[in-house]
């Protein structure tokens, strides 16, 4: 959708009228179409041009998401440029021109934070419990500060283009935008430098028939603006940024550098502090390394102990293995006599013993019993059988005793 205003309407609402001749600039002789009666005309075919163009961009931008601020300070545009700029959402400027509204956003955004809070103290009911006079001057803050900032408290950061009414008149908003690379669509008088503006209109900007109709095509490119990227986020389904139009977040302004803002003492006791936090930040580095250093060796001093513990305790194991393969040589070797003693105790006694002799040989051969179980008792049936060997050895000698005895007698 393009712009669609005829010429006819242009005439009827005094856009052709311009300045007298002698309160014009020369730098506006392209756009002027005539002069009569002392009083220049302007090129109205070029206002349909350049109009067109500006709703295009206008529409464009919005269309980005990006923000018209409407500057209007003279009588004629105030209540104009405030009723169109309510009707397409946009934040506008009625009153005098804070300086610093563009270039020095951040304070700007805190005096609007500070009006909220006021307003909060009012409406909770606070401020009754206050001096009646401090309540009175809290009220004329609040005021005060609703007649500068109503317009812009909702504007969320830095505008993406301004629409300005009379440049000559907000010469201050047009330098700041020119500062900030902010894009400036003007309605351009014959008595105006147009030099400055990005997309100008040759239009009068006196008439309030006239400045009404052309802030109500901007604000028509505003809201088409909007329609269209309401457009394209139903086509491509996104869901919408969360805390969209939430005041409170501020966009960061180009950083400037300290030294074009500061003095030479304060950059200087700057320098210092910085060179002090940067020693700081070494000495604890070079702590934090030492105690590291420290933690790494007694980790490998505890693991070297814990490796020293777990030799000896292998070497001892090895140990009792030595050993129990020693006893078991020992009864090994201790087994052989004994079964020599088993073998002659088999061997019948060919000539009479003494009764003492054959107790000592019994005594000794239980006590050599004694000792193989002391030392194998996993070996017991084996020790029995060697006992058992004995005592028949034994009662076998006793009845050839007897009868030696009764051969003798």
């Amino acid at each position: 959708m393009t712009l669609n205003i005829s010429m006819k309407t242009l005439l009827e609402n005094g856009v052709h009228f311009g300045h007298r001749t002698n309160r014009w600039d020369p730098r506006m002789k392209p756009y002027i179409f005539t002069e009569r009666n002392g009083i220049h005309i302007i090129d109205l075919q070029q206002t349909v041009q350049e109009m067109t163009i500006a709703y295009d961009i206008v529409r464009d931008k919005v269309a980005e998401g990006g923000t018209v601020l409407f500057i209007g300070t003279k009588r004629q545009a105030q209540e104009t440029i405030q009723m169109e700029a309510e009707r397409c959402g946009m934040p506008y400027v009625i009153e005098r021109w804070l300086p610093g509204t563009l270039t020095n956003w951040m304070t700007i955004h805190q005096r609007i934070m500070e009006l909220e809070r006021l307003e909060k103290l009012r409406d909770s009911g606070e401020i009754d419990r206050l001096v009646k006079k401090e309540g009175l001057m809290i009220e004329r803050k609040i005021k005060r500060l609703l007649i500068h900032l109503s317009g812009i408290r909702h504007m969320s950061g830095v505008p993406d283009m301004i629409f300005v009414v009379d440049i000559n008149r907000e010469d201050t908003a047009v330098h700041e935008a020119n500062l900030k690379k902010i894009p400036v669509v003007a309605l351009v008088d014959t008595n105006c430098n147009p030099e400055n503006i990005d997309h100008l209109i040759p239009c009068n900007d006196d008439a309030i028939r006239a400045i009404k109709l052309m802030a109500g095509k901007m604000a028509d490119a505003v809201i088409e603006g909007k329609d269209m990227r309401k457009e394209e986020d139903i086509e491509t389904k996104a869901p919408a940024p969360e805390g969209e139009g939430v005041r409170g977040r501020v966009s960061q302004e180009e950083e400037i550098d300290d030294k074009d803002l500061l003095g030479k003492a304060t950059l200087q006791k700057l320098a210092e502090s910085k060179r002090e936090a940067e020693e700081k930040a070494a000495a604890q580095a070079v702590e934090d390394a030492a105690k590291e250093s420290a933690e790494e060796t007694a980790t490998e001093e505890v693991l070297e102990g814990a490796a020293e513990k777990s030799a000896e305790e292998t070497a001892t194991e090895e140990v009792p293995e030595d050993a129990a393969e020693e006893s078991a040589e020992e009864t090994a070797t201790e087994e052989v006599p004994e079964d020599a003693a088993e073998k002659s105790a088999k061997k019948p006694a060919k000539k009479p013993v003494k009764k003492a002799t054959k107790k000592s040989v019994e005594e000794t051969a239980t006590e050599e019993v004694q000792e193989v179980a002391a030392k194998e008792p996993a070996k017991k049936p084996a020790k029995k059988s060697a006992k058992k060997s004995v005592e028949e050895s034994a009662n076998e000698e006793v009845p050839e005793k007897a009868d030696s005895e009764n051969e003798t007698k």
